[in-house]
């Protein structure tokens, strides 16, 4: 897919205006609108170009990317966004996380804040209990607290978790069985990303000076030292530590707890996007909602433009989508596994799908009931012909997207390739 073309947006999370570049949408504004910093610098700016010359570019990369080469996306994202420092390791505060969901780029900074032990301690103190947990919390809580890269993925994982896969999720943590989980079961998820590192780099398990390999001890025995400081062999007290265990790190999480924040942390970001559109309406409209489905999908202009026009051509009953039917198909997305499945006999009979199947579908998929609105207005924009039938290859595949945030297709169009195929874009579209 190519890159395209948008006006700049403004973000509803700080209000500035940023990103020629926009998360998921990934829209270009066009080159002979640029401000003065000029086309290359645009490039820059825009993210198109990790793999340009940053000399040529008159650009410097942080110091943990020039290293990065064989990063993952997301170990990457983590890098770009995590704005504080401590004994050498990189932490998000919970303001980065959010960022990191629904923005492309992170807050303009200097530098990273460098956090000493008294500034950990302070941070810890200001967190909250779970019983004080709330759909704000992250929001409420801004710079107030450290999430280290593990917890970083697990927080990823959860925006992506029906709700019948929290108690699984939460028996992979529990792994003595009784339904409670303590400090260092949940730190296991340290032991398993010190393994998988090791694993990609070809390092084996360390030996003491007797030759034996190391056993026993806390999961923070098998820490590595990175060179992009993803983890370190030090034990930190971070933000959902002390929220699930206390700042003593003597509480259990029990599933209940465990089961709200997720249900929290996914209605959090839900509002976060909804409102950058919503502008302080109940609603959000018909096209608004539709751009959210599509920011995270590679489309050129006019593909981009035919799903737009054709919601446009045939939705004539604005009134609207609020934030409960918004939530309520992302909750559908995230049961997207079982939606396939349950369509399975329709598109092996190369049978095409009504708005009464697909509405019953989603039923037995998820236990709630679309509205008739909403489920007309996504027919709107994926019925490819208008006879009425959901064009159901393409609107999974861009629902896949929109499902990870562009993890699953991000590298398809990132660095020189996409820089020559934004200037094909930009050239083709100029004659």
């Amino acid at each position: 897919m190519t890159a395209t073309v948008a006006e700049p947006e403004t973000t509803g999370l700080t209000g500035r205006l940023v990103h020629f570049y926009r998360p998921g949408v990934r829209h270009l504004a066009p080159i002979t609108q640029l401000p003065v910093i000029g086309y290359l610098g645009f490039v820059a700016a825009s993210g198109l170009c990790s793999a340009v010359d940053s000399q040529m570019l008159m650009i410097s990369q942080p110091e943990e990317l020039v290293k990065s080469v064989k990063l993952t996306s997301r170990e990457r994202r983590f890098i770009k966004f995590a704005s504080v420092e401590h004994g050498g390791q990189l932490y998000m505060t919970p303001q980065d996380f959010l960022e990191s969901v629904v923005e492309q780029e992170p807050r303009p900074r200097l530098k990273r804040r460098i956090l000493t032990v008294k500034e950990i301690e302070q941070l810890r103190d200001q967190t909250p209990p779970l019983k004080k947990g709330s759909p704000q919390m992250f929001r409420n809580m801004r710079d107030k607290g450290i999430i280290s890269y593990t917890e970083y993925l697990f927080l990823l994982s959860i925006l992506t978790k029906p709700a019948s896969g929290f108690q699984i999720a939460f028996n992979m943590f529990d792994t003595d069985g009784n339904q409670r989980v303590d400090k260092n079961e949940f730190l296991v998820m340290e032991k398993i990303f010190s393994f998988a590192w090791k694993g990609k780099r070809g390092i084996g398990e360390e030996v003491n000076d007797g030759g034996k390999d190391k056993k026993g001890g806390g999961p923070q025995d098998t820490y590595v030292n990175d060179d992009q400081g993803l983890q370190r062999r030090h034990n930190v007290d971070t933000f959902l530590q002390v929220h699930f265990f206390g700042k003593k790190g003597t509480n259990d999480l029990k599933f209940e707890g465990f089961r709200q924040f997720m249900e929290n942390l996914q209605t959090e970001v839900l509002e976060l996007e909804f409102h950058e559109f919503s502008k302080g309406h109940e609603t959000i409209s018909e096209v608004d909602f539709a751009k959210i489905l599509l920011r995270y999908t590679y489309l050129d202009t006019d593909e981009y433009d035919m799903y737009l026009d054709r919601l446009l051509d045939r939705v004539h009953d604005e009134r609207g989508i609020s934030f409960d039917e918004f939530k309520t198909f992302c909750q559908f997305l995230n049961n997207l596994e079982d939606f396939t499945i349950a369509m399975r006999m329709y598109t092996l009979a190369d049978h095409p799908i009504s708005k009464d199947e697909f509405h019953r579908a989603v039923k037995i998929c998820t236990g709630i009931a679309q509205s008739q609105h909403l489920v007309s207005t996504v027919f709107a924009i994926f019925d490819a012909d208008g006879d009425g039938l959901l064009s159901y290859k393409e609107f999974i595949a861009i629902m896949k997207d929109r499902l990870h945030r562009g993890f699953k297709s991000y590298a398809k169009n990132e660095g020189w390739e996409a820089f020559k195929t934004c200037v094909k874009q930009e050239m083709k579209s100029a004659v």
